[in-house]
């Protein structure tokens, strides 16, 4: 029996890479240079970013990987560190570089970056585990929908911070969501509660949905819907133009909160507002 990939994106990829280069293309040499949520990227760091994606991809397609890290990592932090360092290498490498020629080197390396995704096999493992989500092995498709979150997010913060329309469809916004949810069970893992306790978290507008945390024996898993009868414990409903920012450290739980409408045991709903599923 063949397997089904629970959140399959790849068929997205080339519709939001031409999305992504029809923005930049339509920006003022202005809008390049202002921030955004991304906290001291400017529009320009961020299209940088996105071309190191692309970059590591085509790398990795041609068999080259990068040199390992020069200091262990042995924790989360660790790696967040070092992905941090790499990061800033690059995207201060491509302050260099004119707005123009990016726009150049995003169009020709995306269909390829494509291509190396289109190469893994969905339910081998993958290289590198979602470790947001608390994983330690994770498999291809995983991996893959991971990608697709940084490249939806991305593009994101760019058109929030020049005001262009956003990319909050159902096409293109529910699979995002739909594996920023995998990140709630790893942000519960030390919630105490009883066995058949249940959270339902709802994102509010046309793209959004509603999502149930359930506590078994001894872990939290999240579905779409519930796993038994009965009605939930707690329950959080976010606008979904709040719930990306909330979900990529773009807001402070705090504002995300007050933006919200939480019901039943608010201690124990609390946890979804630290949530992050990027790395940070």
């Amino acid at each position: 029996m063949e397997q089904v990939i629970p959140i399959p994106t790849l068929h997205l990829f080339a519709r939001l890479d031409r999305l992504l280069i029809d923005l930049l293309v339509s920006l003022s040499p202005q809008d390049w240079s202002k921030l955004t949520v991304a906290r001291l990227w400017t529009v320009k760091d961020i299209a940088a970013h996105l071309l190191d994606g692309n970059v590591r991809c085509i790398a990795l397609l041609n068999g080259h990987e990068g040199p390992p890290p020069t200091d262990p990592i042995n924790n989360y932090q660790d790696l967040v560190g070092y992905l941090n360092q790499l990061n800033a290498t690059w995207v201060n490498a491509m302050k260099r570089m004119s707005p123009q020629l990016l726009i150049q080197q995003l169009a020709s390396t995306g269909a390829q970056s494509i291509t190396y995704l289109e190469s893994l096999k969905p339910f081998e493992n993958a290289k590198h585990a979602v470790a947001w989500a608390g994983e330690e092995t994770s498999l291809n498709w995983f991996h893959i929908t991971r990608e697709y979150t940084e490249r939806w997010h991305h593009q994101q913060q760019i058109r929030d911070a020049v005001g262009k329309p956003g990319i909050l469809t159902k096409e293109l916004f529910y699979p995002c969501l739909d594996t920023f949810m995998y990140a709630l069970p790893h942000t519960y893992r030390n919630v105490e509660a009883d066995r058949g306790t249940i959270i339902k978290i709802t994102i509010s507008g046309d793209a959004g949905g509603d999502w149930y945390l359930h506590k078994t024996i001894d872990k939290w898993i999240i579905s779409k819907s519930l796993l038994h009868p009965g009605n939930a414990d707690a329950e959080v409903i976010i606008d979904e133009d709040t719930s990306w920012r909330l979900f990529t450290k773009a807001i402070t739980p705090y504002a995300a909160m007050q933006k919200s409408i939480v019901t039943g045991d608010v201690n124990l709903s609390e946890d979804v507002f630290n949530t992050t599923a990027v790395m940070a």
